[in-house]
């Protein structure tokens, strides 16, 4: 099943692109820019991997975050993360970035998006790897904050094709950013939101209602309201879940005892994803594969995961109707 799961084309619709900082790499980039980071190993890193909730990893990945700061930079982690795509027969890639992270610690918008793009650009040339960028705002900061960034994303555009919400959920409800999330669809941006990881269904509700996102980031608590997992059925929303993360952050104690199951008997469309891979011990084709293990998903389980990816994607008909074609031939072929 392993080499099923390897070999399966693949699209990957959750990923923070700073949560793909690997270690190695970390102490590449602070050396570079002569930055000091509180750690003398890269075991010393791993070793700080370890969570208890949501708030201990936000700790660490900004502070990790914090060594980046050329074009150059942004550029290599992107590139680093799309090689990996790459090897692991993942087609096409939607990747979220934090502008906040690095604005609010003196690095332009510019600087950023320009190195992921660039980085997004090579890889579809050279690797074959299609990808688009999300740009999230960080809910345990202002609305306000979030409008300065929707301003700075404006002559990049062309660059950009969705909004996102992630941080810190508990505390920070959907409805703080409705103003800013009705702007950024007027300025041409898909709405998308993390809700009910850590946050209740009444957050999903919201961001449903509320912020209008035509998909949910996580969504593992829509199962508290048997009327909000008939809505979200309705309106056909994708969920983007990520069983790795879920472990790590302990939002759910045990693999095996993973609502995915549920989720896809109930008529959820569910995607898998990595999250942060850097940070909770695994890329997109491991979650596969202890979501397979834990679960004993089949073959078809896993096809139909891979499916939803490539149907729940922000790709343009064309490319999408590629993508499908050439899994259903793998799926033929391999059953």
């Amino acid at each position: 099943m392993k080499n099923y799961i390897n070999q399966l084309p693949k699209a990957e619709l959750h990923l923070h692109i700073e949560g793909t900082f690997e270690p190695d790499l970390m102490f590449e980039i602070a050396k570079r820019n002569e930055i000091k980071i509180p750690f003398n190993s890269v075991a010393e890193i791993e070793k700080a991997y370890q969570f208890n909730c949501l708030q201990d990893f936000l700790d660490i990945y900004y502070q990790g975050a914090g060594v980046l700061i050329h074009e150059a930079d942004f550029y290599d982690l992107t590139y680093s993360y799309l090689k990996k795509c790459a090897d692991q027969n993942i087609r096409h890639t939607e990747i979220m970035f934090d502008p906040q992270t690095h604005t609010e610690r003196g690095i332009s918008f510019e600087t950023v998006i320009n190195g992921i793009s660039a980085a997004c650009k090579d890889a579809k040339n050279k690797l074959g790897v299609t990808s688009l960028l999300i740009m999230s705002y960080l809910r345990h900061l202002s609305e306000e904050s979030a409008f300065k960034t929707l301003e700075q994303s404006i002559p990049f555009k062309d660059k950009i094709t969705a909004v996102g919400l992630d941080s810190s959920e508990k505390g920070n409800p959907p409805s703080k950013f409705k103003n800013v999330f009705e702007a950024s669809v007027n300025a041409g941006y898909i709405p998308l939101a993390h809700a009910g990881e850590e946050g209740d269904a009444d957050y999903i509700w919201e961001a449903l209602d509320i912020l209008k996102i035509k998909r949910i980031d996580h969504g593992n608590n829509a199962l508290q309201d048997p009327k909000l997992v008939q809505e979200i059925i309705q309106r056909d929303i994708a969920l983007t879940v990520c069983p790795l993360s879920n472990t790590a952050l302990q939002v759910v104690t045990n693999l095996k005892d993973h609502p995915l199951k549920k989720m896809i008997a109930l008529g959820l469309k569910v995607t898998i994803n990595s999250d942060d891979p850097a940070y909770f011990g695994g890329q997109l084709n491991q979650n596969y594969i202890e979501i397979q293990k834990a679960l004993n998903l089949s073959k078809k389980d896993l096809y139909l995961l891979a499916k939803n990816s490539f149907q729940y994607a922000l790709l343009d008909r064309g490319l999408k109707e590629k993508y499908l074609l050439e899994l259903e031939k793998f799926y033929e072929e391999n059953k």
